[in-house]
């Protein structure tokens, strides 16, 4: 079959879809991505077809100019569940400009699937055009979707009355790789599906594969805080989490920065290795905790792998992945500004994430229940099934 896969202009919102489109090339099955160009390197670096539609929409440079010299925590605080809804605001109404070269597009590929991730709305349009099965997947822990969802009955009003339509029309699945005990109460059920991390393509680098014999007997520390956190004026606290964990004896930090920001970031202390951004999945198997920012690839990586975990949230669904953390005992979540910004309270996080083995043990419980879910093998084959239903 042909799948048609659309995401929104975020390349973190793509790369969850990632190994769902592996299980359909594997089964035989045509994928061709579409999205802006933000998306674009995305799906090659995961060896994917892609087309982009729509100029780069410069989101980072938007939030920056918004933020002025603080990072979101600071400028905005943790956001209302209501607040979630406006997650999409920088692209959604952009969305009306592109929706016919979207539609032409579709018209041409002749998709008998959409597969889109949970606020890409072009794909109930795509879906109700084409008269084809639309697919949600989640990123995670999953505040938002619902939320965005009804601010999308209002940006399309004028689109959907146009259309005959009284609403988004509904996709046919919502698959989930959150484990259910992580997930958020309430949140419209989905069908399960094992989380695959995919943090994007790289290398191996050498000393990390020097490393790989050792891995799971170092008493090493991850801190990825996100290309975003750093850019949204990050690196103070990315300075004081690493200053923080210069006073942890016995104890390696592998810290992942963008070469853009070493010369700000300024001298580390001594136990801490400032390296280049590496996929997660390549990193976290020789490691004991990670210390992040609460993304959801980061938070679900985290999880698959087992490890206790740091949550220092800073913008919308971050907090909700945290609260899930914190709520299992596989983590610790500090959203409150000023104890972020002090040493002393991300010190003794850490300490107890390594210390107590309770969170080692929850840790473990989590990357078990993942393990038990679906392959995404498993679900195309019911997506397959869903198509040959009609």
């Amino acid at each position: 079959m042909r799948v048609l896969m659309i995401s929104t202009p975020v390349p973190t919102h793509f790369t969850p879809l990632v190994p769902l489109a592996w299980g359909l090339r594997a089964a035989g099955h045509e994928v061709l991505v579409v999205g802006r160009e933000e998306v674009v390197g995305a799906a090659a670096s995961a060896g994917l077809n892609a087309v982009g539609i729509g100029d780069r929409l410069g989101l980072d440079d938007m939030i920056v100019q918004y933020l002025g010299d603080k990072r979101p925590l600071q400028a905005l605080g943790r956001p209302t569940m209501e607040q979630l809804s406006m997650v999409g605001a920088p692209w959604i109404p952009q969305t009306l400009e592109v929706l016919p070269a979207y539609l032409d597009l579709a018209r041409d590929f002749g998709p008998d699937l959409v597969v889109a991730d949970p606020i890409e709305f072009i794909s109930l349009f795509v879906g109700d055009e084409l008269g084809v099965p639309v697919v949600h997947q989640r990123w995670g822990v999953d505040p938002v979707s619902d939320q965005v969802r009804g601010a999308g009955e209002t940006w399309f009003k004028d689109i959907l009355a146009e259309r005959g339509l009284t609403g988004l029309p509904r996709p046919a699945v919502v698959l989930d790789p959150c484990p259910p005990s992580l997930q958020l109460a309430g949140t419209t059920p989905g069908t399960p599906m094992r989380f695959v991390p995919f943090n994007g393509n790289g290398r191996l680098p050498e000393w990390l594969r020097r490393d790989a014999r050792e891995r799971g007997t170092a008493k090493r520390v991850a801190v990825s805080l996100g290309r975003h956190t750093l850019a949204y004026n990050g690196v103070p606290l990315m300075r004081n989490v690493l200053d923080a964990l210069g006073g942890l004896s016995d104890t390696e930090v592998l810290a992942t920065v963008d070469e853009e920001y070493r010369e700000a970031l300024g001298e580390v202390p001594g136990n801490v290795r400032v390296i280049d951004p590496v996929p997660l999945h390549l990193l976290l198997g020789s490691c004991r905790a990670v210390v992040h920012h609460g993304g959801s690839g980061t938070a679900m990586t985290a999880s698959a792998f087992g490890l206790p975990q740091l949550v220092l949230p800073q913008l919308a669904d971050q907090f909700w992945h945290g609260d899930a953390l914190a709520r299992v005992g596989a983590g610790i979540t500090i959203e409150d500004v000023a104890r972020q910004d002090e040493p002393e309270p991300v010190r003794e996080a850490v300490a107890a994430l390594l210390g107590e083995s309770s969170y080692e043990k929850a840790a473990a419980e989590l990357r078990e229940e993942i393990a038990r879910m679906p392959a995404p093998s498993q679900v195309v084959a019911d997506l397959e099934e869903l198509v040959a239903a009609g």
